[in-house]
């Protein structure tokens, strides 16, 4: 789009706008839009517009144009809104965005209990990325992503929680790495892709994270 475009802000990154196109032998021709949100706190922050493009790249990957799935929307909205606006620190955004979206788009992790002794709160637990379970620390001898109790438990309110309180949790800080971890490495297990952003978003804030 040319910068002196009319749809120049309607149509830069990560802005949400209504747009009316129109279709004419398999191409498509932007007729109308208008810019509802811009999302301006998240350009001020190369850290934050880089989570947010990382978000924008994981719901283009779920995505499916013969599918709509109403909640896939609001998710995205509601994350960059909190990003935005700081409403909520990143660390807890990006697992809490990575975790729902799975569920939604059909690779819901079974984390109720271990998949082989059906223990329900166990002190320890450990993800299975590929099968999507978690299993106590006795089954799971050769390890996995670990989860303690309380990151568990996050792991498990963010699945099943009212979308309007998606952020309506707190973790100490081990928790929270567990947490994050997790969540990562469950989307690109399932996903099976590489996501750019993702990795300059871990380039900008590597060492920030691991101060954390």
């Amino acid at each position: 789009m040319r910068r002196n475009s009319k749809f120049a802000s309607a149509t830069q990154m990560l802005a949400f706008s209504e747009m009316t196109l129109f279709s004419n032998r398999g191409r498509w021709t932007l007729n109308e839009a208008r810019c509802i949100e811009q999302f301006i706190g998240l350009r001020s922050d190369i850290a934050l517009l880089s989570l947010a493009s990382y978000f924008a790249e994981l719901a283009e990957a779920v995505a499916d144009e013969d599918s709509p799935n109403p909640e896939l929307l609001p998710l995205c909205l509601n994350a960059l809104f909190a990003l935005g606006e700081g409403l909520k620190q990143p660390e807890y955004v990006k697992p809490a965005f990575e975790l729902r979206l799975m569920a939604i788009a059909g690779f819901e992790p079974l984390m109720d209990y271990c998949a082989r002794c059906d223990e329900r709160e166990p002190r320890r637990a450990y993800l299975d990325a590929a099968g999507g379970t978690i299993l106590c620390s006795g089954c799971s001898p050769l390890g996995g992503h670990e989860l303690t109790l309380g990151a568990l438990h996050a792991a498990r309110y963010i699945i099943g929680c009212d979308s309007k309180k998606l952020y309506s949790f707190k973790l100490g800080d081990v928790a929270l790495r567990e947490l994050s971890a997790a969540a990562e490495n469950y989307v690109l297990a399932h996903l099976d892709r590489k996501f750019r952003t993702l990795d300059y978003y871990n380039a900008v804030c590597g060492p920030q994270r691991a101060r954390n």
